[in-house]
């Protein structure tokens, strides 16, 4: 089988690696992006068109347009779990498979999470500007983790690993997910008892700025926030009027909505503000296992078997052209 390979160079050593590739070249003719830039709209279309399978970079969008103009195409492979800039319903209509790569960045995004909640707590970063213009920088008070309470939103598979470290750091855990059976408090109670605001639930429109203007005054004064979910979730005009006024001591971002999820320029620069740029899954283990995801995906294929991850094998009819009868010899994909 072809195969395309969406990411840049860039994002080629930072989001997938040599080892990856190796192995995807072991199953296919792997077609590389060499452009700086990942392959999206009319280059994507074009580098794509002799190709059964697209392994795509999270930058490299899969509108209707894409399936309807690629007859060729057997799958798209997203190797990133968000697939929301994949037009799923028109995917499944042409007849192409789609697939979402699982989270195996749930060590290195918890602990970031830890990172952050000790700088904001201890000065550590503003200590280090101060020192680097050369100027002797304030002893101010920091905070302790053991005994602080931190409110954790979204009780997912990163959120449970932030639970745990918390209490081993002695924490009290306070936690609010309405879709999962746990002992949790209700998002106003824990947004008035957390030191800590830590957002992790999935970006939908029901979570579009959950965390707004009335969840700024609910909160405790003096309390932080810690977003390494996704920008969505917060409603940033509301955030800057929380930091202006002192009812936020400070926030720690990874994501924002900026591009490709980074923390606005704005916000970033901001005194209390500490900022990374969307890095937060960015470790040689976390970015292997997403990307050996998509190389089980395309075994897997070739081998007749529908891949983890698939999100619509039951509308993927193009999978005959591998040479099978659709659904012959395919197996339910794994749970997401």
């Amino acid at each position: 089988m072809k195969i395309l390979l969406t990411h840049s160079p860039e994002a080629m050593a930072n989001y997938y690696g040599e080892r990856a590739l190796a192995a995807l070249r072991q199953a296919g003719d792997v077609v590389r992006n060499n452009k700086p830039h990942s392959l999206e709209g009319e280059e994507l279309i074009n580098a794509a068109k002799d190709c059964d399978l697209i392994v795509s970079y999270r930058q490299s969008p899969g509108p209707a347009e894409l399936f309807e103009r690629l007859p060729k195409l057997v799958a798209f492979l997203r190797c990133a779990i968000d697939i929301r800039n994949i037009d799923v319903a028109a995917a499944s209509k042409a007849g192409v498979l789609v697939t979402q790569a699982s989270a195996g960045f749930i060590t290195s995004v918890s602990e970031l999470v830890v990172g952050f909640l000790v700088d904001l707590s201890r000065g550590i970063s503003r200590s280090r500007i101060h020192y680097r213009e050369n100027e002797i920088p304030k002893a101010r008070m920091g905070r302790e983790l053991k005994g602080s309470t931190i409110g954790v939103i979204g009780y997912g598979a990163i959120g449970k690993e932030v639970v745990r470290i918390a209490r081993a750091f002695g924490m009290r855990v306070l936690i609010h997910d309405p879709y999962q059976q746990v002992e949790q408090v209700s998002l106003d109670e824990l947004l008035a008892e957390s030191d800590y605001v830590v957002p992790l639930a999935v970006a939908t429109a029901e979570t579009e700025n959950l965390i707004g203007s009335k969840a700024f005054k609910t909160m405790k004064r003096g309390a932080y926030l810690v977003n390494v979910s996704r920008g969505n979730l917060v409603d940033e005009q509301a955030l800057e009027a929380a930091l202006d006024s002192g009812q936020l001591a400070g926030c720690a971002m990874d994501v924002g909505r900026a591009p490709d999820q980074m923390p606005s320029l704005d916000l970033a620069r901001r005194p209390g503000v500490l900022a990374t740029p969307h890095c937060a899954g960015l470790t040689p283990d976390a970015i292997e296992h997403q990307a050996f995801d998509t190389v089980a995906q395309v075994r897997a294929l070739c081998a007749g078997e529908a891949p983890p991850h698939a999100v619509n094998v039951a509308s993927a009819s193009r999978l005959a052209r591998l040479g099978r009868e659709r659904g012959r010899g395919l197996v339910s994909p794994n749970p997401l």
